[in-house]
């Protein structure tokens, strides 16, 4: 790699390439040019490049090849509806309290689903990137719970997490609405779940 440095100063052209464009950390960026980061975060201030945060910095680390998703509109009445519902559900039944991961939770695999939907359809995420976690009472059998949610949803029993059994108690009627258990979806990234809680607090 051709460094364009000398011993004095490193090309702004570079250091844009390489920390604007390709996310590059001040280490990394240190680590190519064979200097030091002082020397990197002095140069990145000369030329007025902005450095990232530290939660800027750690998402660009985690996510080396840039965001993964892509952000899209609503083109018709539609598309109108799904991005309505989405937004409802997460209001409604997902977990905003998690700063890093975009959680929705439900007994009802229809809703899951929909909300799958939505976020392949605006976010370009699919079902093969979301894992799963199964919250099961201890007299729903195990491997039924699995072939029911693998099944409603088309997921993998690769995309669950280890399962939470809680011991059955006195469940009344709600044993009824959870025959399968309780199903939480999960996506992990910090700047998709920002964008989420946004749109739900807009006015």
């Amino acid at each position: 790699m051709k460094k364009y440095t000398d011993k004095n100063s490193i090309d702004g052209d570079l250091l844009k390439k390489l920390y604007v464009r390709e996310r590059k950390s001040s280490a990394q960026i240190a680590k190519l040019l064979g200097c030091s980061e002082h020397k990197v975060n002095y140069w990145l201030e000369k030329n007025v490049i902005p450095k990232r945060s530290i939660s800027e910095a750690i998402y660009a680390l985690n996510n080396p090849d840039g965001d993964p998703f892509s952000l899209s509109v609503p083109r018709n009445i539609e598309e109108a509806k799904l991005f309505g519902l989405g937004i409802g559900l997460y209001w409604g039944e997902g977990t905003r309290a998690d700063k890093n991961t975009v959680k929705i939770g439900n007994s009802d695999p229809r809703l899951i689903k929909k909300f799958m939907e939505f976020m392949h359809k605006f976010y370009g995420i699919d079902k093969s990137m979301f894992k799963f976690h199964l919250h099961l009472f201890s007299d729903i059998n195990f491997e039924e719970a699995m072939f029911f949610w693998s099944k409603n949803l088309g997921i993998k029993r690769s995309q669950f997490y280890k399962p939470t059994i809680t011991k059955t108690g006195k469940l009344g009627t709600y044993c009824k609405k959870s025959k399968y258990g309780v199903l939480t979806l999960y996506f992990s990234n910090t700047k998709l779940r920002n964008i989420m809680v946004g749109l739900n607090e807009k006015p």
